[in-house]
């Protein structure tokens, strides 16, 4: 389940007991998020690459997608943890990648991790229908 505060995303919960939860943040290496630009259907992952915490890189945009610097991007809801429209942050800067095929685009983070209080986790109806059937396409 993903997990937000006020501002926007912090992580993943990935562990839980009947009273606990363990969350990846997003200031994890590990942690992917699939986002888009508000007002474009173009759509990369969300990673950290250690150092500020305060940014993390959009991936793997197509070179033909359309932004502008202060662009808002929010979770794209193609997965079974964030639902569509959840703020991640706003567009930095902007280079190409290293294959030169896609953009990289450096996000302002909305969360300010250092903040960090009071979170909520995010439960969606369906996740478990959804991930079997995905499930069920990569077997065949």
């Amino acid at each position: 389940m993903g997990v937000v505060d006020g501002n926007g995303v912090v992580g993943i919960v990935y562990k839980t007991s009947p009273n606990y939860s363990l969350v990846i943040s997003v200031l994890n290496s590990k942690s992917s998020i699939s986002c888009k630009i508000v007002g474009s259907e173009y759509f990369g992952y969300l990673k950290w690459e250690h150092g500020d915490s305060r940014y993390a890189y959009l991936k793997d945009l197509p070179r033909h997608a359309e932004f502008n610097l202060g662009d808002t991007v929010v979770t794209s809801g193609y997965s079974t943890v964030f639902p569509a429209g959840v703020m991640v942050g706003t567009v930095d800067d902007m280079s190409d990648s290293n294959d030169g095929l896609s953009y990289l685009l450096k996000i302002k983070l909305a969360t300010d991790f250092g903040k960090l209080g009071d979170v909520r986790v995010i439960a969606r109806t369906g996740q478990m229908e959804q991930q079997e059937l995905e499930n069920m396409s990569t077997k065949q």
